[in-house]
């Protein structure tokens, strides 16, 4: 990922916050017919190994595991968070110079890692568990594994194979107009507070939170 230093994010918490609030992350690994893509909700579990380590599950049939199981290549988690395109009428600098274009800003976090294949029932059981509490929770009347009768829940999760990745390097990037003046990102920030769609306000909220950390221009 090319990575300016004024868009590197290295925050461990605003980077684990990311891939807890958005989980469902692109695998991408190098197989038989070049690199492959899988999107998968991850778990990440942040005090096995330096980095923490993503747990999550794929259909056996998909190749992909198999693959994964006789690779010793390191495969790539993609989590792609808030995004907005960001128009130039937003910056202050276009009512002076005009020298403006359009950009876009965006979170995203790369974690690298070897992936470790667990063809084993309890361990898939105890992963689809995690995940199940982990989206359920909040709900009035959240779903448990043991609401399902045990020989359907076993049929079921022998379907799947579970996967492990310690994660080996982390990257982060804010892309968050950190390359723009004060007034400028102002300008980025009460425009896209203003717009009707989520994504918009959730890059807002993120630029905000980070003008409150950095010092001002």
């Amino acid at each position: 990922m090319y990575l300016p230093p004024h868009f590197e994010q290295t925050d461990t918490d605003r980077i684990r916050d990311l891939i807890r609030t958005c989980p469902l992350g692109m695998l991408v690994a190098a197989g038989p017919q070049g690199l492959d893509a899988n999107h998968l909700p991850f778990i990440l579990d942040p005090d096995r190994g330096p980095h923490g380590t993503l747990l999550c599950h794929v259909a056996r049939a998909n190749p992909v595991w198999r693959e994964l199981a006789d690779s010793q290549a390191e495969s790539l988690a993609v989590f792609q968070g808030p995004s907005a395109y960001v128009s130039p009428s937003l910056y202050e600098t276009k009512r002076t110079t005009h020298e403006v274009v359009p950009t876009y800003n965006y979170a995203v976090v790369h974690a690298h890692g070897r992936i470790i294949v667990h063809d084993d029932p309890r361990w898939v059981a105890g992963v689809v568990g995690r995940l199940t509490r982990m989206f359920e929770q909040g709900r009035d009347a959240p779903w448990k594994m043991s609401d399902a009768p045990p020989a359907f829940l076993e049929e079921r999760l022998s379907a799947i194979v579970g996967l492990e990745m310690p994660i080996a390097r982390l990257q982060a990037k804010w892309k968050m107009s950190q390359n723009r003046n004060e007034a400028d990102r102002r300008g980025v920030v009460a425009g896209l507070d203003a717009s009707g769609r989520d994504g918009d306000r959730a890059v807002a909220a993120v630029m905000k939170a980070a003008e409150k950390a950095s010092p001002a221009d």
